[in-house]
Order: structure tokens, then C-alpha cells, then sequence
């Protein structure tokens, strides 16, 4: 393996070993707060489909790319490419359109009820499954084009021009204005995502300050301010996952961007893409394990057993 093999290889390797655990980790403690208590909060439900979605990115990208840095690059066949990319697109977008339903929903919930978005209080829960329906379908349609040119083999082993080069699979478009056309679409489609989120982040942080200013000479009782304090940290933590993922973002669209300029990508480049497009999904668990919680809750019995196990090891050796 040369050095970018290594380098690539650790990488992914990395990401993998932290994405899987961690979101299922996540995944599997929503699972449980929805069968044992019978219902998930609104943020809670969308954080769910969130964790979901990196953990398929996680499988279709970040997997397949340590098996190829290893050397392993017959993965797939067409068929099989061609399900690879649709899944990885379908979630990459969903990962993208449920932070931004995620900030929206928590600027929602703190606008005050002077706020146009006060409105929907109420009626963005009601309508929450309809909404993540709706990201599901839209993910999906917009994910279908790329899919129609991906192959698991060149003729002659050749790359032609306007073709992007994942090593295990290949999207060869046959001509410029398909190559442009299909590159200026994705990016549009994620930047109007990212705009919304970063301005409704932009909006909690506003709505955060003057908060902080209101309080500032008040000394409250625990009891009084426990759930305003609540929504504040669930907000920073919102606007935490929007300012990572605006930061990813920018790095993996302005080498996506450069990549349209020209005619062979440099697989570097791709590399680092993929890298920064997938990084996000070990990321975001991390800090809502950190951040949670439901989630602290649920894997605190397990800490403690662990603890207990420890000790009695450490009893017994001696």
C-alpha cells in the first residue's frame, strides 16, 4: 500500500469505527424510550430518523471506501453499484434535510408568541411524519439521476473525461453538459438546505442572546427555569450540529464545485471529498451522546454495570 492507501485507509477506518457503534448506540436508546414509554418528543423522533440516516451513510460510503483503500476494489457490479450510490445520496440528503428540519423545529419551539413561527407550534408536530415522509420522497427522486450512468467497470480500465472515480464504482457522464448540469443540481439542492438551516440557527442564537440578557440580574429557583434552561441547551446543541455541518459542507462542496472544472478528478481530491462528506456522520453522535438526555439516561444503568464489574475484577485480584 503507498502512503495515500494508508492514509485513506486509516481514515475511513476511523470513521467507520466510530460512526456504526455510535449511532446505533443512539438509534437503539430512541428504540427504547419509544417501546418503553410509548412516545418520542418531536426532537427526539426527528434526531432518530438523523442517527438513522448517518448510519447509512455510514455503511453505503465510509465501509466501502476502507474495503477499497485495502486494496479490495471488485465490491460490486453494476446493479450493485448503482444501489450503493442511490443509498448514499438518498441518506447524504436526508442527513443534510433533517438537521434542517431539526433547527427549524427547535427555533419554533423557543420563538416567542409575538413570533411568525409561533404558528407553527402546533401544527409542525401534527404534521412531523408528514414532513419526514415528504424528505424521504424528495431525497429519493432527486438521487435517481446519477445512478442511470453508474458502473462497476470501465471498458479497457480507461477513466474517460467527466466521470467520478470512487475506485469500487464509477459515474462516467458522456458529456459536459450532463457532467455540469448534474453537479450545479446536487449543490443547489443541499446549499438551499444549508441557508435555511444556518439562518434558523442564526435566529435561536439571536433569540438565545437576549434571553441571556433578560436573566442576567434575575436569580430563579431551579424549579421555575428548568425548562427554559432545557430548550437552551437543546438549542446550543442544535446550533453545535448546523455550525459542524455548515463546516463540512463547505469543504466537501467547494472540492465538489472544483471538481466541475475539470475534466478528470484527481482521486486525492475525491478522497478528501468523501472524507469531509462522511465525517459528519461520526460527528453528530458524538455530540449527542455527550449532549442527551435521554440518551445519558439510558446508557447510565450500563456504565454502572460496568462499573460494578470493574470493581469486583479488581476485588477479586486482589
Amino acid at each position: 500500500m503507498d502512503t495515500r492507501a494508508i492514509m485513506k485507509a486509516t481514515g475511513f477506518v476511523v470513521l467507520t469505527l466510530v460512526s456504526i457503534p455510535s449511532n446505533l448506540i443512539i438509534f437503539c436508546a430512541f428504540l427504547h424510550t419509544q417501546l418503553a414509554d410509548g412516545k418520542l418528543m418531536p426532537a427526539d423522533v426527528i434526531l432518530c430518523h438523523l442517527v438513522w440516516a448517518n448510519l447509512m451513510v455510514a455503511f453505503s460510503r465510509s465501509i466501502p471506501q476502507t474495503l477499497s483503500a485495502f486494496g479490495n476494489k471488485n465490491l460490486f457490479d453494476d446493479i450493485g453499484c448503482k444501489i450503493v450510490i442511490f443509498w448514499f445520496r438518498v441518506f447524504r440528503g436526508l442527513s443534510i434535510s433533517l438537521t434542517c428540519l431539526l433547527s427549524t423545529y427547535q427555533a419554533v419551539v423557543i420563538a416567542p408568541a409575538t413570533s411568525k413561527l409561533a404558528l407553527l407550534k402546533l401544527k409542525l408536530p401534527q404534521y412531523l411524519l408528514l414532513l419526514l415522509f415528504l424528505l424521504y420522497l424528495f431525497c429519493g427522486v432527486t438521487s435517481v439521476n446519477p445512478i442511470i450512468f453508474t458502473v462497476a467497470y470501465l471498458i479497457n480500465n480507461t477513466i474517460p473525461p467527466y466521470t467520478f472515480n470512487l475506485e469500487f464504482c464509477f459515474t462516467p457522464y458522456p458529456d459536459y453538459p450532463t457532467f455540469i448540469g448534474q453537479g450545479f443540481t446536487n449543490f443547489l439542492r443541499d446549499f438551499i438546505f444549508i441557508v435555511l438551516m444556518a439562518v434558523m440557527s442564526a435566529y435561536i442564537l439571536i433569540l438565545l442572546y437576549r434571553h441571556s440578557q433578560k436573566v442576567k440580574h434575575i436569580r430563579s429557583s431551579d424549579r421555575g427555569h428548568s425548562g427554559a434552561r432545557a430548550e437552551t441547551r437543546a438549542s446550543q446543541v442544535v446550533v453545535t450540529l448546523v455550525i459542524l455541518y455548515v463546516i463540512f459542507f463547505g469543504v466537501d462542496n467547494a472540492i465538489w464545485l472544483y471538481s466541475l472544472s475539470t475534466v478528470r478528478v484527481a482521486v486525492l481530491l475525491s478522497d478528501i471529498r468523501i472524507f469531509f462528506a462522511t465525517l459528519y456522520t461520526s460527528v453528530c453522535p458524538i455530540v449527542i451522546l455527550l449532549t442527551n438526555p435521554k440518551v445519558k439516561s439510558k446508557l447510565r444503568p450500563i456504565r454502572a454495570a460496568q462499573d460494578s464489574q470493574l470493581k469486583e475484577a479488581s476485588m477479586s485480584n486482589t
